[in-house]
């Protein structure tokens, strides 16, 4: 039944309950009349006998207050900068988020508003999509540890519209606490990016029990997609690529997203910070990568330090650094162990050669001559970039360094930024 509201107003509530004091009806006609229960209608009769002048039917929570002009300026401000960027197909943005329009008028306006009044004048201004149906997924907490299983993904999209370039999001997440370990935007992804993520995250929080990518050939080998030639006898995974081999050295166990669910997996827990991050480089006019990866900074400690996760229901941090407390972690320390006698040896690209009868190797026409090798000695070069000029080259043998040089990355055409 409707509410009562609804079906009545005011004023003919108020002759009721005057007939009903004046004992012209009775209560179980009046109950049956107004269609409500014995509590709500004495409710009523208290309220009349308090203010018969005042009384009325609709309570404070329902009766409509106008708000400050500038405000709600401001409200409808922040939801056409939104709808514009909805309506822009090359823009991740499918929603409004009123939360976030909270945020701004508070922290930007200094203004305070309640989210109703938002949702209400959203929905009053066309501002407002009906809720989506929404497929039902997991979003338990599947691990048990910190550090049990890293969730790394890429997003290739326009984060800073006036930008007018796509950059590639690089992000690594702990899946126990949701914590985010790393954040960066890149303008061109290659495995030495990720490979830097890797040595970010491993020399800062410590190494962690397994890695969850998708099965891009960065992360993976997969026959038929990969293969260079029509005929040949490897199958999937025979052969590891450059990221597989860092994980190898470091003792990380590498697991695939087999299926576009399960890459899903990996990319929902990211919402939030590409919602944010976009809207954001919006309202900040952003154009450089510079300038979007401070404000990337800021949302991912917004995020980390600040923000209650929906699913866990706990600040990540302080799940974090309580699973830490409590020993229940599966990160390891980083150390080098033999034969590794640098970062630089496990954080690299790598390279297999055979020097030539004067002891020399070849990279795209490049000459070494390597000190301590000998002619058709099987060598792996370890690559790590000291800038975007220049990398160090180190030549290994079995288990020991014969030498270091460096080469320009524009002649050895190994390493892409």
């Amino acid at each position: 039944m409707p509410q009562l509201h609804k079906r009545f107003s005011s004023e003919q509530v108020r002759d009721l309950i005057v007939r009903y004091l004046k004992a012209e009806l009775k209560t179980c006609y009046l109950l049956e009349i107004l269609g409500i229960g014995r509590r709500r209608f004495f409710e009523l009769v208290a309220a009349f006998r308090k203010d018969s002048k005042n009384f009325s039917i609709l309570s404070k929570r329902q009766a409509h207050h106008k708000i400050n002009p500038s405000i709600e300026k401001n409200i409808l401000k922040e939801l056409a900068i939104d709808k514009k960027a909805i309506d822009d197909k090359e823009i991740p943005l499918w929603s409004y988020n009123y939360s976030y329009v909270k945020e701004r008028l508070e922290i930007q306006y200094k203004q305070n508003v309640s989210l109703p009044t938002i949702i209400d004048r959203a929905r009053s201004h066309g501002f407002y999509f009906k809720k989506r149906i929404k497929k039902l997924h997991d979003r338990e907490v599947l691990t048990h540890y910190a550090g049990e299983l890293i969730q790394h993904d890429s997003s290739h999209h326009l984060w800073a519209p006036y930008s007018k370039t796509k950059w590639y999001l690089i992000t690594s997440l702990d899946d126990y606490s949701r914590f985010i370990l790393y954040a960066a935007l890149v303008e061109h992804e290659s495995v030495w990016t990720h490979i830097l993520a890797l040595e970010a995250i491993a020399t800062r929080y410590g190494l962690p029990f397994s890695f969850y990518t998708d099965s891009h050939s960065i992360f993976r080998f997969v026959r038929g997609r990969d293969e260079i030639h029509y005929k040949h006898h490897l199958q999937t995974d025979d052969t590891d690529p450059q990221w597989k081999q860092a994980l190898k050295d470091l003792n990380i166990k590498p697991i695939y997203a087999l299926s576009p669910q399960a890459k899903g997996k990996i990319e929902r827990p990211y919402r939030w910070l590409q919602d944010h991050l976009i809207r954001s480089c919006i309202r900040q006019d952003v154009r450089l990568i510079g300038h979007a990866n401070r404000i990337l900074g800021y949302e991912v400690h917004q995020y980390n330090y600040k923000r209650v996760h929906s699913t866990t229901d706990e600040i990540p941090d302080l799940r974090l650094q309580r699973a830490l407390k409590e020993k229940r972690s599966l990160f390891r320390e980083f150390k080098l162990t033999p034969p590794f006698v640098s970062a630089k040896d496990i954080f690299c690209l790598r390279l297999e050669r055979v020097t030539d009868p004067y002891s020399r190797v070849h990279v795209h026409g490049v000459q070494f001559q390597v000190k301590g090798s000998m002619p058709r000695q099987i060598l792996i070069l370890k690559i790590y970039p000291l800038s975007q000029q220049v990398s160090e080259v180190r030549f290994w043998h079995k288990d020991r360094l014969l030498d270091t040089q460096r080469a320009k990355n524009s002649d050895i055409k190994v390493v892409h930024f």
